[in-house]
């Protein structure tokens, strides 16, 4: 086959032997090596890199492993962008337009620089503050965008369904939206919840944001934290 001929002629895969017709011969250890360079062109390394990948590994199982690790990665990635482009699809035959924060589920650390640019030149640009979009963390990202999608959902359809802001409802979804903030590396009390609302508010970024998903949604967040801080006296 071409391919292999093309492997072994840069020297990635060597047959075990060559007959005196020219037929190349594959063993049990040279079709080994075959199938771990077919799992790493699926992962999209080039020639060069999977020959430096394989010389610098020379154990077998250690090599599946860690191609196992990217390509679980790289399926349930997939999984989430099937997901994400199914919706999208659901949201563009319907006419609508998709929340922002369902559009980005999935994404990798390049991914979300890029998401993030405008932002992080807003920011920049009003407050004089630097994201540090060099040591995104992608997964967390994730997790948090999903969270921040699910809560400001509940939010607005709270707003829509005209519960009062210092609702028990509300209150315990405010609890239990820090919880995952607090267990995610974001420390959050009442206190800096009002504050991040607030800030939510005085921002044009922000508060567009909130009030192209639901009129009023950035007041009444703002409103709920209040109470639900006064209450708590923190």
């Amino acid at each position: 086959m071409k391919t292999l001929h093309h492997y072994h002629k840069v020297g990635l895969l060597k047959p075990c032997k060559v007959t005196e017709a020219g037929y190349r011969i594959y063993g049990i250890k040279e079709l080994e090596r075959l199938q771990q360079i077919l799992f790493y062109r699926e992962l999209d390394f080039s020639l060069k890199d999977i020959i430096k990948a394989l010389d610098d590994e020379s154990n077998r199982v250690e090599i599946l492993k860690q191609q196992y690790k990217l390509l679980s990665e790289r399926s349930e990635r997939m999984d989430s962008i099937l997901k994400t482009l199914e919706e999208s699809i659901i949201f563009a035959e319907k006419g609508e337009n998709m929340e922002q924060s369902k559009m980005f589920k999935g994404l990798n650390k390049e991914e979300w620089k890029e998401v993030l640019a405008e932002q992080k030149k807003y920011l920049s640009n009003e407050y004089e503050f630097e994201m540090d979009t060099e040591s995104i963390d992608a997964n967390a990202l994730n997790e948090i965008s999903v969270e921040s999608e699910r809560f400001m959902g509940f939010l607005a359809n709270a707003l829509k369904d005209g519960w009062k802001p210092n609702d028990e409802r509300l209150k315990n979804e405010l609890e239990r939206h820090m919880d995952f903030l607090n267990t995610h590396n974001m420390p959050t009390n009442p206190k800096e919840l009002v504050e991040t609302a607030s800030f939510f508010i005085e921002d044009d970024f922000h508060r567009d944001m909130l009030e192209s998903q639901q009129t009023g949604l950035s007041y009444y967040f703002y409103t709920a934290a209040e109470m639900y801080a006064l209450k708590n006296n923190k």
